[in-house]
């Protein structure tokens, strides 16, 4: 079975670090662009990164640019997102996803991931 496993989340304080890891099992992990995409108590979803399956492609919602960087290890069927700077409003559950695009970011309306994991916790607070 496919399944997608996030972990890396945890509390934080402001202006710190952290680095997401998202694993495919049962599944080239290259089938898949990957997105990572976010969810806080009382608000939208928000998609926050995205990469191609090959890897040449980034896509970065405002919030997110120049404070993340998505990457991906497609001979380990691993991705990443590595946060710096984190603010407050960077927390809640972090999801990975695989889907034929990036419309997580480039046209959430037309988001519907093939296949997405269980979350992680991302806390950022003093």
């Amino acid at each position: 079975q496919e399944h997608l496993v996030e972990s890396g989340g945890g509390l934080v304080q402001p202006g710190g670090s952290l680095r997401l890891s998202c694993a495919a099992s049962g599944v080239p992990l290259d089938y898949y662009a990957i997105g990572w995409f976010r969810q806080a108590p009382g608000k939208e979803r928000e998609g926050v990164a995205c990469i191609s399956s090959s890897g040449d492609m980034t896509y970065y919602a405002d919030s997110a640019k120049g404070r993340f960087t998505i990457s991906r290890d497609n001979a380990q069927n691993l991705a990443y997102l590595q946060m710096n700077s984190l603010e407050p409003e960077d927390t809640g559950v972090y999801y990975c996803s695989g889907d034929d695009g990036c419309t997580v970011v480039t046209n959430e309306s037309l988001f519907s991931p093939l296949i997405t994991g269980q979350g992680t916790q991302v806390t950022v607070s003093s």
